[in-house]
């Protein structure tokens, strides 16, 4: 009878107005905020309640995740991609994200393909080049697909040299193009007469400077580089300055003593030299190449890739192979520049979403407080970023760590029963596009993967798996 005499306090699980009730009536409610999981999808749910504690997902979990803290990316050298990419033969380009028909990619990677074919001289003129195009005599394919990753619109040709990235634990390679600098560029769809120009010199003086270089110096590992960078501020996605200054710093005294001729040399320093985001596609080649190491554990809920053609946003997992899932690219509402706004923006773009998914950009942005002045928020919002991935992850890489968070190691190893259950997005920091080729771009922001390709994840990793 006591319970008559004491205040009334009730949990309140479900709709507010219930708890408003409570609260008029003179009683207190304690609102517990809760929804279902992978909200409200019921194959999902159902999948989600097979996964869990499932003792062979665990131990395939475990396995993904040490292949990839165990993987030691090294710089190896550049090459045409004819050379060293597989399957890059005839005329094939490769592009970012999920695949794609030429018919329903975005402007910028539209734009970008045209410059590729004018680059490659498959065409005289921008007309000519889009008819090509369309023809279907130009093969199209996810950069993913051959081992590759591009920033924005990705592409990579033939002709285009590549970094190559080999893991040295099992050898796999994975490659990257070169970052053009900033202005109008290739990979935001611009395909004048300066981008080939610069492509030319791009797949000439520097490739071969670097090439001298490279060979020069022998390997070069890639993870030291990048804990370093993180220490001075970087996150290695939207912010390279200081990555990029420690890998000129390591290939100058190579370049000096290479067979480079001196103005050849020049040219590629001061190119290098003038772009923070050089290292950029150095450091997605690097995170490709430890989540490779990661893929094809049957079982495994581990997230290998996530990335976006400026149409969908696909992930992949190490338990479900090559397969993609898909749903709408979001658009970026962050920080525009003068005169553009959310009108303007390309949907999400880019395979630059690899150093999220290996536990770096926007996972790690409590490394680089300086990144909200590009992509908005605060240096605490930066903070709160890289302390609410640690909910959906497997564990955390010791070797990238966070001087903001007494050097704790960066959330990693995004496991989608987790993103499901909690209903917290990975959250990517990112460039905007203009929907349209050659603009260039227009803003950055803070976005998250849609929820959806993870609830199909689920749904086919609990199919795959046999009953027992």
């Amino acid at each position: 009878m006591r319970l008559f005499d004491e205040t009334l306090e009730v949990l309140n699980l479900g709709l507010g107005t219930f708890a408003d009730a409570i609260e008029t009536a003179g009683g207190r409610a304690i609102r517990i905020e809760w929804a279902p999981p992978a909200a409200g999808d019921h194959a999902a749910g159902q999948a989600l309640a097979r996964l869990v504690n499932d003792a062979r997902v665990e131990a395939a979990n475990r396995t993904a995740f040490a292949a990839y803290l165990a993987a030691q990316p090294v710089l190896e050298g550049i090459a045409p991609a004819r050379e060293a990419v597989p399957g890059m033969d005839g005329r094939r380009i490769l592009h970012a994200g999920p695949p794609i028909a030429w018919a329903h990619m975005c402007g910028p990677m539209q734009g970008a393909i045209i410059g590729a074919i004018l680059f490659e001289g498959w065409a005289a003129d921008p007309g000519s080049a889009g008819h090509l195009a369309a023809s279907g005599e130009v093969a199209f394919a996810p950069c993913h697909h051959h081992g590759a990753v591009g920033p924005m619109a990705g592409v990579i040709s033939p002709s285009m040299p590549v970094w190559i990235v080999r893991e040295a634990t099992r050898g796999r390679r994975s490659f990257s193009n070169l970052n053009e600098g900033l202005g109008k560029v290739l990979r935001f769809g611009a395909n004048g007469a300066e981008v080939i120009a610069r492509l030319r010199w791009m797949a000439g003086p520097l490739c071969r400077v670097l090439d001298a270089t490279l060979r020069q110096a022998g390997g070069i590992e890639l993870k030291p580089l990048i804990a370093q960078a993180l220490h001075m501020g970087d996150e290695v996605h939207n912010r390279n300055a200081a990555a990029t200054s420690l890998l000129l710093r390591r290939l100058l005294p190579a370049m000096l003593q290479s067979t480079a001729g001196r103005d050849d040399i020049t040219g590629a320093v001061t190119f290098i030299a003038g772009s923070d985001h050089f290292f950029l596609n150095l450091s997605m080649a690097a995170c490709k190449a430890m989540l490779d190491a990661a893929r094809d554990v049957p079982a495994s809920s581990m997230v290998t890739a996530m990335a976006r053609n400026g149409v969908a946003f696909g992930i992949q997992l190490s338990g479900t192979g090559d397969r993609w899932f898909t749903a709408p690219a979001p658009v970026v509402d962050g920080l525009f520049f003068p005169g553009y706004s959310t009108a303007d923006a390309a949907p999400d773009l880019g395979d630059s979403a690899i150093t999220e998914t290996a536990g770096l950009g926007g996972f790690a942005m409590a490394a680089a407080p300086a990144i909200v002045n590009f992509v908005g928020g605060t240096p605490d919002d930066a903070i709160a970023n890289s302390e609410a991935m640690g909910h959906i992850t497997l564990g955390r890489n010791g070797g990238f760590t966070l001087p903001a968070m007494n050097f704790t190691g960066t959330p990693a190893g995004i496991d989608a029963r987790l993103v499901a259950d909690t209903r917290l997005l990975p959250v990517i920091n990112t460039g905007i596009a203009h929907r349209e080729a050659g603009i260039g771009q227009i803003g950055a922001g803070i976005t998250h993967a849609p929820p959806d390709c993870f609830a199909q994840a689920l749904v086919a990793l609990a199919a795959a798996l046999p009953d027992g």
